[in-house]
Formats: structure tokens, C-alpha cells, sequence
């Protein structure tokens, strides 16, 4: 495995990779990695023949009072977990790499952008579609790999690759759970002990929303009033949102009545989680 710090030594390693015809997959992450990176990068490994992650802590897609500098940060642990799943190539850039001085320019995804986390978090996604960009236009993948937990980011990025004829194949990969249902997230590590059972109020109001949905209510507001019940049980955790949306457009759906994305965020102290589940009629 080679740790690359340079965009310019991973922009020729991608190259040479390529004209030798081996197929390329791209798995971009933030570092403090976990079962559910994990999970990707495998599904990368069946599907191509040259492994790159990426580790960038991205100061674009964090808001003036959210945790960028505290974000967990563990390059060398990070570095050993990948080179043991059989990541060839760990792009490490530096800020002033990504972003040179004087920068102004940004990939925004209109109206998109602004729903579920964006609405709560504005500039977020401009921060993640930017520098998801700048990674595909250096590492040119045939392959990108983003875990269904970050839905909204998702459905940000598929269409921005729709949008501007990007050639890279969007690969989505379920989420990762706890044996107790909690989503695998990086943020799980800010949660203190007597945290860590509340942040299930997101998971099990997820589970009413698909309970109340087998049993055959269709109407949006019948389940997003279900799911509110259940946070309201623990007065230790703040909503954020309940949203049942269209998973390609985050546009609301009032009945259910195809494929729908129901997704959940909320704050257990300081600490901001999301999770997601996708309905089938």
C-alpha cells in the first residue's frame, strides 16, 4: 500500500493504473474508519482491480459551530486498517492541497442541496460535492463507492455525476449496524455512556415507521406522527427531522406508493446522528 499526500503523485498513479487497463474504484471517506467503511472498501475490491481511499478531513462541508476541528483524526490506525483489506493506494491530502489559496470556485447541487441535512446544515452538501468532485477529477475511478446511511448525500452526488457527464459508476452499500441496531457512524465515538442507549431513538423510531408501513398505512403524516412518538419518549434526544421523501429527488412524498426514502436525524447531546430506512410497496 502507498500512502499519497500529493495530487499530483495520485493524479500519476491513477493514470498509470489505467494504461495498464486496470479497473479503478474510489472509496472517499473522512478518516476514523469502521465497519462501515469497511464494508465499502471490500465491495470495491470485487468489483475492480486497484483499490484507492481517500482520507480528507473537509473544512468545506463543516459549518462555523459543527466539529471540525475536533473531528476524530487517526491516519496511522486508518492507514494499517486499509492496507490490511488490500487498498493499494491512500490519498492523504493536505488543506492547502485541496483547496489552494484564493480558491472561489464550487460544485453546487441546485434545490437539492437544501433538503434533509442541507436545510440544517446550509453549505454542507456545496462542501461535499466540491471536494467529491476535485477527488474524481484526480483519481478518475471507474467506480465510487458511498454508504446508504448518508442517503441525501448520495442522491446529491448521483445526480451531480448525472449532471456533468461524469464517468464514474455510483456504487451504494447498505448500512452498517450495531448488533442493537444503532447505525455505524464515526460521530458514535463523541457519544458518552449513558449516551450511547439514547442515540437508538433514531433506529427504533425507524423500526415503528416500518412496523406501522407492513401493517399497511401509506400516508406520509401517519408515519412521520409514528416516529415522533417514539423520540418524544426520550426527552434526552432532539429532532431534527422525519422526512419520507423520493430517494433520487428528496422531494416529500405524501403516500407511499413506490420505492421511499424515511430518514431520521436528530441530537443526543451535542452530538448530531442520522440514519435511514427505504420503503418497498
Amino acid at each position: 500500500m502507498k500512502l499519497v499526500r500529493s495530487i499530483e503523485e495520485m493524479r500519476s498513479l491513477c493514470r498509470s493504473a489505467r494504461s495498464r487497463g486496470a479497473r479503478l474504484a474510489l472509496v472517499p471517506t473522512m478518516g476514523a474508519l469502521h465497519e462501515g467503511h469497511i464494508s465499502l472498501v471490500r465491495s470495491a475490491r470485487q468489483k475492480s482491480d486497484l483499490v484507492a481511499a481517500s482520507i480528507f478531513v473537509n473544512p468545506t462541508q463543516f459549518g462555523p459551530s459543527e466539529d471540525f476541528a475536533k473531528y476524530p483524526r487517526n491516519l496511522e490506525s486508518d492507514c494499517a486498517l486499509l492496507e490490511r483489506e488490500g487498498v493499494e493506494l491512500v490519498f492523504a491530502p493536505s488543506v492547502e492541497q485541496m483547496y489552494p489559496q484564493g480558491a472561489v470556485t464550487w460544485v453546487v447541487v441546485e434545490g437539492l442541496s437544501e433538503r434533509l441535512c442541507g436545510k440544517s446544515r446550509p453549505g454542507h452538501f456545496r462542501g461535499v460535492t466540491t471536494v467529491v468532485a476535485k477527488l474524481f477529477h484526480i483519481v478518475e475511478p471507474d467506480f465510487a463507492f458511498f454508504g446508504q446511511k448518508d442517503a441525501a448525500q448520495v442522491a446529491i452526488i448521483q445526480r451531480m455525476v448525472r449532471d456533468l457527464n461524469m464517468p464514474v459508476t455510483i456504487e451504494v452499500c447498505p448500512i452498517v449496524r450495531e448488533p442493537d441496531g444503532l447505525a455505524i457512524s464515526s460521530r458514535n465515538a463523541y457519544l458518552a455512556a449513558h449516551e450511547r442507549d439514547s442515540a437508538l431513538v433514531l433506529y427504533r423510531s425507524l423500526m415503528q415507521v416500518r412496523k406501522r408501513f407492513e401493517s399497511g398505512e401509506r400516508n406520509s403524516a401517519s408515519l412521520v406522527a409514528a416516529a415522533k412518538q417514539v423520540f418524544a419518549a426520550d426527552p434526552a434526544v432532539r429532532l431534527d427531522y422525519i422526512a419520507v421523501v423520493d430517494p433520487e429527488t428528496l422531494e416529500p412524498e405524501a403516500v407511499v406508493t413506490k420505492r421511499t426514502l424515511v430518514a431520521a436525524a436528530g441530537f443526543v447531546g451535542q452530538t448530531r446522528l442520522i440514519d435511514n430506512i427505504l420503503l418497498e410497496p
